[in-house]
């Protein structure tokens, strides 16, 4: 358990390091081609420092009430750990997982595995899908606005997403699927972006999914609370509370239509159409990758005013970082591309630490 950095900081701090880590990216841009040998061996050292930074870092955290439900998962595993029979619930793969866990480890050691199942898959995709510039696009992944907090407080969505991530960059059906089901029984409500997936094996024309995307825009501005019944009536979960239930510290989720978080999500959308219509980038898995986020982001936008709709958002931003950075480590089609590429991230991340620090601590 880390103790050095104290718990009053131990969430900024994480930013800060996210932060120096973005700024030499940026720097170096300005002074090496992406795909210069010299770039290729400093980021393969950058990507180890940030992998097992980020594994320590957050796998190695106190259990401590300002980690919001993690010290709700301490007390179930601590039943477990004192005898408590095994009690199924709906996410059984991750209930298994815990009761199994309590009969050899301690509560500490069960919070590093965790992290394992949360980052290792995220690394094992990036390095599937870009190879030697994994850096930048697990870079990405660790900078986004939601993944510490999916990491520390909502651990088995969090979870749950890794390994969805993951199955999508199997190129074997079967591996897919497997990795999917096990994903959903980590966390129910992956059913939202597997369906997601399994509508892009039928129809899979990208500016469709645009145009729907924009369109839950109007519909969930006229009749939000429409959907928020209609989707509650048909998810038979006790997760689908947060549509209807009323809200006394929910984190963005009872202040009406969040056009911040809107905008935030539409940064993907622009960078996927940027790419997509206006640089004609033709890539089967992006495509594919696209369609999914378009389709379960639209899904929370209908629903954006719902008790602690950050859930659902999560369900589509959790593959953002993938979504905005996949076509410039894929070919190179813009002038200056890496010191582009950098300002992105750069861009993408002064949101993550306008929320998660300066505002929280003014």
């Amino acid at each position: 358990m880390n103790t050095l950095v104290p718990i009053d900081i131990y969430t900024p701090f994480y930013y800060y390091i996210i932060l120096i880590v973005i700024l030499i990216t940026f720097f170096r841009s300005n002074a090496i081609a992406i795909n210069a040998t010299k770039n290729l061996g400093s980021i393969k050292s950058l990507a180890g420092f940030l992998l097992l930074f980020v594994v320590a870092y957050m796998g190695l955290r106190p259990i401590n009430w300002r980690f919001g439900d993690m010290v709700i998962y301490n007390q179930s595993y601590e039943n477990y750990l004192y005898g408590m029979p095994f009690i199924p619930s709906s996410d059984i793969v991750f209930e298994y997982f815990m009761y199994n866990c309590a009969q050899i480890m301690t509560a500490s050691t069960f919070f590093l595995v965790c992290t394992l199942l949360y980052v290792l898959p995220l690394w094992a995709a990036c390095i599937k899908w870009f190879g030697a510039y994994r850096y930048y696009a697990f870079l990405a992944l660790v900078a986004s606005f939601s993944f510490w907090a999916f990491g520390t407080n909502g651990i088995r969505n969090g979870i749950a997403t890794s390994i969805f991530l993951y199955a999508l960059s199997r190129d074997k059906i079967v591996f897919k699927v497997l990795f999917v089901i096990i994903a959903i029984g980590f966390h129910k409500s992956i059913a939202i972006p597997t369906g997601a997936l399994i509508l892009t094996y039928f129809y899979a024309d990208s500016k469709k999914y645009f145009y729907g995307w924009l369109a839950c825009i109007p519909l969930s501005l006229v009749a939000g609370g429409f959907w928020e019944g209609l989707f509650a009536g048909l998810m038979a979960d006790d997760r689908v509370s947060y549509l209807t239930g009323t809200n006394e510290q929910g984190e963005f989720s009872s202040t009406g239509f969040r056009w911040d978080f809107l905008l935030y999500s539409a940064s993907a959308v622009y960078a996927a159409y940027f790419f997509i219509f206006k640089k004609k980038f033709m890539d089967p898995t992006y495509n594919r990758l696209v369609c999914i986020y378009l389709a379960a982001n639209g899904f929370w936008v209908l629903v954006i005013r719902a008790n602690f709709s950050n859930r659902f958002a999560y369900l589509s931003w959790f593959m953002m970082g993938i979504i905005i950075v996949y076509p410039f480590l894929k070919k190179i089609q813009i002038k200056n591309q890496h010191r582009v590429l950098a300002t992105v991230l750069l861009a993408y991340f002064a949101f993550t630490y306008l929320m998660n620090v300066i505002l929280i601590n003014p």
